[in-house]
């Protein structure tokens, strides 16, 4: 696997130069899109709402975890299609779900948008949590996915066990995919 090499810079104006292309000093989503040095980072990459990079690295269970999800939706569901790593633009940047599912409409929906990040967030949005994710963390992706339009949100702990939302409640199971496990096994 090529691992982009980093790039040090002598004086902050060097460094703004060449990742900052816009005018209020900030990276936008074409910005990390574009940049080269960012596509093979074994990091799932996302900004925040300052214009700056969170990387969070992978371990082979979270990728795992993320192919059964994704694999049971779209057994269970029609209608649409369950996606991995999927950018969405929220209040706080742009965040990128592990799993999604989205339906045909809200893809014609997104795909009118053009090249940029998902300006509404897919129905289904879902996050593996990783031993490094808060419970402050998963509450903060919770507010921003239902925010930007979801409908439900789930997260994935390391055994795979599931937690359903909605904008108002946690749920004993989906009210979407009522036949999903609340528990998956790799």
């Amino acid at each position: 696997m090529k691992i982009a090499s980093l790039q040090f810079f002598e004086t902050r104006s060097e460094y703004e130069q060449t990742f900052f292309f816009n005018e209020d000093k900030t990276m936008h989503w074409a910005d990390v899109v574009a940049d080269s040095s960012l596509e093979n980072l074994p990091y799932k990459i996302e900004l925040n709402e300052h214009g700056q990079i969170l990387m969070t690295p992978h371990w082979p269970l979270h990728s795992e975890l993320q192919s059964v999800l994704q694999e049971e939706l779209n057994q269970r569901m029609k209608g649409g299609r369950a996606v991995p790593e999927y950018a969405i633009r929220t209040a706080a940047g742009v965040r990128v779900a592990d799993v999604v599912w989205r339906s045909a409409a809200r893809w014609n929906e997104i795909q009118a948008a053009g090249k940029v990040p998902a300006p509404v967030a897919p129905e289904i949005c879902i996050e593996v949590r990783s031993r490094s994710n808060t419970d402050a963390e998963m509450a903060e992706k919770r507010t921003l996915y239902l925010d930007a339009g979801a409908l439900e949100m789930w997260t994935c702990d390391e055994n795979g066990r599931l937690r359903f939302f909605d904008p108002g409640n946690e749920l004993a199971q989906s009210n979407l995919v009522p036949s999903f496990p609340t528990c998956i096994e790799i």
